[in-house]
């Protein structure tokens, strides 16, 4: 497997490798695909690794406080 790391890619690649990785953005009905590559622009352009803007996504929605509890599972015992 190739590097996908800033360094090793040229921004054409790094365009090549969003668009792959998301599918064809052109069929998709729902429209979330344009916020799917507004939020790799980062990756894109050079300023943040994929790791870096995968981990920034996930931040945003990972809390303590949100999400289902835990009641009713017998794994804490």
């Amino acid at each position: 497997m190739r590097s996908l790391l800033i360094k090793d890619t040229t921004r054409q690649e790094r365009e090549r490798i969003v668009a792959e990785s998301i599918g064809n953005i052109e069929g998709a009905c729902d429209g979330c695909s344009p916020g799917l590559i507004e939020m790799y622009q980062d990756y894109i352009e050079g300023r943040m690794e994929l790791r870096e803007v995968n981990m920034a996504f996930n931040a945003r929605y990972t809390s303590g406080a949100e999400g289902p509890g835990r009641g009713g599972c017998d794994y804490a015992r």
